[in-house]
């Protein structure tokens, strides 16, 4: 690929305090990462390089002001603040979250103005990260307010890929929050996904059920039968493929799950247990349905193990090439429909 071509990735750092920082500089560690993309890390060079040290990594980095001075084959820090700030490796600490926001707000401005074609955040912690400019309860609904679109967010491998119909929000919050008109747009959402960011044609699409056993036929309630199957019979009639509900204490056991493209999961933990266990630090957390593409690790801060060295970079690698990949399905997808509609136009 020529130079000039090379996706322009923006990193936010996380939580300082965390491994963000660790897994971006060793994943950079190996500079053939430097030939299909530019990278961009939104944080502080005084920081980074306090990391470099600290853990003995041979990593070069250029030092930036602004995102489109960013040079192709180098390893580009955005200098988003100038002051110090104290870190505490392994402690949450409220300073760390200020920054950590500051990061990630830089960065998605970034996008949002097209300095950047991609994003790859670093883990947060959701909770010292809140304040006046951030009430979310995570990356997902901030993408969502500051991006254009209907977030889902949808954890893959490259033979597993998960969306949920519901995200953050309490258990107890799960069973009303689900309705006819949020499953179908979260079908319509998965399924527009799987066509234009991972070019299937035809996307075949599993939807799980809520209640264990899907209920028992109103045993073990009345969800599954009154609202999730006659809104997916609906959905069948649309010539989707989309099947359910699947009970969902066998489903991932039996590898029912090898059968379909993608699966919808009714609540967090309901997908992502499965899926870290199928899968944990090999996965990407993938915000899907928006105008904008975000990636993550599959995992948290770890702050137990922070500044040890010993932090995995596979799962943040794996966002990182699936962001670049995305990207250039995505602008394939629209190219090849963009020529569609002008020929028919002429017609």
């Amino acid at each position: 690929m020529n130079k000039i071509e090379k996706i322009k990735v923006g990193i936010s750092i996380g939580d300082c305090n965390g491994v963000g920082i660790e897994i971006i500089l060793k994943t950079f560690l190996d500079k053939r990462m430097l030939d299909f993309c530019t990278p961009i890390i939104f944080g502080n060079t005084k920081l980074i390089s306090t990391y470099k040290k600290d853990l003995h990594l041979d990593v070069q980095f250029n030092g930036i002001k602004y995102a489109d001075k960013a040079l192709n084959g180098k390893l580009n820090i955005l200098n988003v603040w100038n002051e110090e700030i104290p870190v505490e490796i392994g402690k949450p600490t409220k300073i760390a979250g200020e920054f950590a926001f500051k990061s990630l707000e830089s960065a998605t401005n970034a996008l949002n103005r097209g300095v950047i074609d991609v994003l790859v955040t670093a883990p947060i912690n959701k909770d010292n990260i809140q304040s006046e400019s951030f009430q979310f309860p995570g990356h997902t609904e901030y993408l969502e307010y500051k991006l254009n679109g209907e977030s889902l967010m949808i954890l893959m491998t490259d033979e597993l890929k998960i969306g949920l119909i519901t995200g953050h929000i309490p258990i107890s919050k799960v069973s009303e929050t689900i309705t006819p008109e949020l499953i179908t747009n979260k079908v319509e959402n998965l399924y527009t996904t799987l066509v234009q960011d991972f070019a299937i044609s035809k996307p075949k699409i599993a939807v799980l059920g809520l209640n264990p056993h899907c209920g028992d036929h109103g045993v073990i309630g009345l969800e599954d039968d009154e609202i999730i199957k006659p809104t997916i019979d609906k959905i069948q009639e649309t010539g989707k493929l989309v099947y359910g509900p699947f009970a969902a204490d066998s489903f991932f056991g039996s590898e029912s799950y090898k059968n379909f493209d993608a699966i919808l999961a009714m609540y967090h933990d309901q997908g992502l247990a499965p899926f870290k266990t199928l899968s944990f630090g090999e996965g990407v957390n993938y915000t899907a349905g928006l105008d904008k593409i975000r990636t993550s690790p599959d995992h948290g801060t770890a702050y137990n193990i922070a500044g040890k060295g010993i932090a995995s970079v596979s799962s943040f690698k794996e966002a990182l090439f699936t962001a670049v990949k995305i990207y250039k399905t995505r602008k394939e997808y629209r190219s090849l429909t963009e020529n569609v509609l002008k020929t028919a136009e002429k017609k």
